[in-house]
């Protein structure tokens, strides 16, 4: 094997300085990428244990295997330009640590708990590891609470849990982190929780974004973001939910304060792992994923939690590859899941935002017992409404919609005034669309569709109902319109005899 040939390249002076060295120190056998073999003489560094190397001591490594008695593999954390063989590794005697208190809100942080905003050093903060246990069954609480975003369409038909996790499906360009930047405005606020936003691979254009945005909102001090940007090594990337998820549980065990976690996006860290299974050179599973998945998902997964303490609720983008929802990453992900919200790019084209697929979209708080009946009703009749007219959509592109029965008629125009009124101007595009952002209530929005179902709009222009806040507005928008039109006729009406005249 690799290791053998390279420990026999080390000539055994070096060996037997390495045996006595007392500050455990290695030495580096051989570097593929990210991936580091390292010889110890009689001590051998724990797993998850930390490595620091390289001419300034800027490269960390991570220990993931113990390859025999004298070898470690380890995977960089840092870019790894200029190791080579023969070069000294120093044990740091501790797991890779980040930064929780205080201190850390309003601040952007990188996996290693250093701040990249350029707004001075940390206070107020102690270092904890990153490597923690999930809360046990018997501290978990039993009790289903929903947890109100003030997105018609997500709370009427998709209702998130406090202390749930909520998956935001879809492929590339359909909205995912429009929608987690809204969801991040209203929550802050509305709530005196805290938010934390994990960027996972994702471009560092959108973290400075974000940044910028959250600035402006003026919601920046209840919140912290890290980011594992697209350009580090799958190490860091791979690493970096885990410093949020121990940032998230200082305040809701030390705190005791509700926690916002939104991650963009978990399907980079699936990627993050398979890249460095791949590395590490272990046998891929199908679709070439990595064997230990379902493990390292919910080694993840499962520390996001409700307990007697406080909640942490979860809502992740989760990349669709090529649209197909059968992907292992997908499937995966889905079972951690207790709502999926699925963003549909036919829906985009329309025009239609949030793009979120009412039918695809799924909740397991969606139930009398915990939604309350009349709302459960409403969520039911609203779906059948839109199932309806998804069916009636091939005879209408086919024959036309004058050839349907007046029953049916009936639904597309329902379904359509729906469709329409789900539609919501966000804060965080008023700036792209001109409109300004609406915040509405749960009451507002079971109100509109139920009112739209009793017929009451149907007289009303499709347009009335799109891009609107509580169901209230159309009226005022149907007003100002005709308005419009009366003074645009009267316009013309005063130039007809002028032309007379001429």
């Amino acid at each position: 094997m690799t290791h053998v040939t390279n420990t026999n390249s080390l000539d055994a002076s070096a060996k037997h300085a390495l045996k006595h060295e007392k500050s455990h120190c290695g030495q580096i056998t051989s570097v593929r990428g990210s991936i580091i073999d390292v010889y110890f003489g009689d001590y051998l560094p724990p797993i998850h244990s930390e490595l620091i190397t390289g001419a300034n001591k800027q490269i960390i490594i991570e220990v993931l295997a113990h390859q025999d008695a004298q070898h470690i593999r380890g995977i960089a954390l840092t870019p790894t330009q200029g190791l080579a063989r023969g070069m000294t590794v120093e044990d740091a005697g501790a797991p890779l640590k980040a930064p929780v208190g205080k201190g850390t809100l309003s601040r952007m942080f990188d996996v290693f708990g250093q701040p990249i905003d350029h707004e001075g050093e940390l206070t107020d903060i102690e270092w904890r590891s990153v490597h923690n246990e999930p809360p046990s069954l018997t501290e978990r609480s039993t009790q289903s609470e929903i947890f109100a975003t003030g997105i018609k369409v997500i709370d009427v038909l998709v209702p998130l849990e406090r202390g749930g996790k909520a998956g935001l499906f879809g492929g590339a360009g359909v909205g995912k982190t429009v929608l987690l930047t809204e969801i991040i405005h209203n929550m802050v606020g509305k709530q005196k929780g805290v938010s934390i936003f994990c960027g996972i691979g994702e471009r560092c254009r959108e973290g400075e974004e974000l940044y910028r945005e959250m600035k402006e909102a003026g919601v920046l001090p209840d919140m912290v973001m890290v980011f594992g940007q697209m350009n580090e090594p799958p190490g860091s990337r791979f690493r970096i939910g885990h410093v949020a998820l121990t940032m998230a549980e200082y305040f809701r065990d030390d705190e005791h304060r509700d926690v916002l976690l939104l991650i963009d996006n978990i399907f980079r860290f699936i990627q993050a792992g398979s890249e460095i299974s791949g590395l590490m050179g272990q046998m891929p599973s199908r679709l070439g994923y990595q064997p230990t998945m379902a493990t390292e998902l919910a080694s993840l997964e499962e520390r996001i939690a409700n307990t007697e303490n406080g909640a942490i609720t979860s809502i992740q983008a989760v990349y669709v590859p090529a649209d197909d929802f059968t992907d292992p990453a997908a499937v995966h992900t889905f079972s951690h899941l207790s709502a999926s919200i699925v963003l549909s790019r036919q829906r985009a084209s329309e025009g239609l935002f949030p793009a979120i697929d009412p039918l695809q979209s799924n909740s397991k708080m969606a139930t009398p017992g915990i939604v309350g009946e009349r709302h459960y009703r409403l969520a039911q009749d609203v779906r059948k409404t839109l199932a309806q007219y998804s069916e009636l959509k091939d005879i209408i592109a086919m024959l036309g919609l004058e050839q349907l029965a007046p029953a049916d008629r009936a639904v597309v125009g329902r379904a359509r005034r729906l469709e329409r009124f789900l539609t919501q101007p966000f804060f965080t595009t008023e700036q792209f669309t001109g409109l300004s952002g609406k915040l509405v209530s749960l009451e507002d929005a079971l109100d509109g569709c139920e009112r739209i179902l009793n017929d009451e709009f149907k007289d009303y222009p499709e347009s009335a109902l799109y891009m609107i806040g509580a169901i209230d507005e159309a009226t005022v928008k149907m007003k100002s319109a005709a308005g419009k039109d009366k003074e645009q006729s009267n316009s013309k009406q005063d130039e007809v005899p002028s032309e007379h005249a001429s």
